[in-house]
């Protein structure tokens, strides 16, 4: 199970941080990745981070402004968000899979097979 907080409504410019607690699964097993949904859109991926945290890779349009990060003595990953815009403005899902694990970080939604509920993250202009 992987439960999303964090989410808000902040100012552009703003930072935000996202966190997913995961429950029930051997945390150290899995490759992490956030995505976001925007209203009308489909879910694109933001970032994924492998499950020892040593390796991190970005969508390139967020590369600059997120960070991925993990703690696995708490069983949870985060979400940093820098200079936030309006076009940030979405439903943020993290996410858990064992595909590709200790080979590449799964970019893909259709790779991740465990899903959090989602947070919403607003951001005013």
């Amino acid at each position: 199970q992987l439960q999303a907080s964090g989410g808000g409504l902040v100012q552009a410019g703003d930072s935000l941080r996202v966190s997913c607690a995961a429950s029930g699964r051997t945390f150290t097993s899995y490759t992490m990745g956030w995505f976001r949904q925007a209203p009308g859109k489909a879910r694109e991926f933001v970032a994924a981070i492998s499950n020892n945290g040593r390796g991190t890779y970005y969508a390139p349009s967020m590369k600059d402004r997120f960070t991925i990060s993990r703690d696995n003595t708490k069983n949870t990953v985060y979400l940093q968000m820098d200079s936030l815009n309006a076009e940030d403005t979405a439903v943020h899902y993290c996410a858990a899979t064992r595909t590709g694990v200790n080979r590449y970080l799964a970019t893909s939604t259709y790779e991740y097979d465990a899903w959090g509920q989602g947070t919403q993250v607003t951001v005013s202009s």
